[in-house]
């Protein structure tokens, strides 16, 4: 079992359905009130690619790509078009979108992390696959150059910067990032429909924990 560095076809990833799920009890009581408790501390997405499967190339790109991550063995990496940037949709990444730490005069490692909210109950992500030559840094607005001021490590999301920062400093980070996901089975039921186009009706992809 191991986690292989390459991401789905883009092209077909784009035509998908998914996004984040939760985990929530609710038990509603005898006075008609209700105790609700949130098993996950992070949400966990899910997607299905068949909906992204619209040619017979396509369709063996797909089986090819399933065959040598042994099915549900491997890891691998998932473009989520919905959610792939440390800013908006529309705009592109820049140093200051997320704040990831702040320096004590002695830390040089800080993981990169998206914020979602801030009014009530802000969550914070950590992004463990970000796209590499994407990812820029600023300490208190001031920008970074990477290589020289700064290193990443795509497999973990972890940012070394060559000085710590001073006690206080806001070090912040804009990125692009992929989300780790496996295949969640081991069988794909292929369709196909005549020689010129294919499809899968089924693809579930799943996140993985790292």
């Amino acid at each position: 079992m191991s986690f292989h560095e390459i991401r789905f076809p883009t092209a077909i990833s784009r035509g998908a359905q998914g996004g984040p799920e939760r985990r929530t009890d609710v038990v509603v009581l005898g006075s008609g009130y209700e105790e609700r408790n949130s098993r996950w501390a992070a949400s966990r997405r899910s997607y299905n690619a068949g909906y992204g499967v619209q040619s017979i190339d396509a369709l063996y790109e797909v089986i090819a790509f399933f065959e040598e991550r042994r099915g549900r063995f491997h890891g691998f990496r998932w473009r989520d078009h919905a959610d792939w940037k440390s800013g908006a949709p529309g705009s592109a990444p820049a140093a200051v979108d997320q704040a990831i730490g702040l320096g004590d005069g002695t830390a040089t490692s800080f993981q990169l992390s998206k914020t979602y909210g801030g009014g009530y109950a802000p969550l914070t992500r950590e992004i463990r696959k970000p796209v590499a030559g994407s990812v820029l840094v600023a300490v208190d607005g001031a920008a970074r150059t990477p290589g020289a001021d700064f290193t990443v490590d795509t497999t973990t999301g972890f940012v070394t910067l060559a000085t710590p920062p001073a006690p206080g400093a806001v070090v912040s980070a804009g990125f692009e990032f992929d989300v780790p996901v496996r295949f969640d089975t081991d069988k794909l039921e292929v369709n196909l429909s005549g020689f010129r186009s294919g499809a899968i009706p089924n693809i579930p992809i799943v996140e993985i924990r790292l």
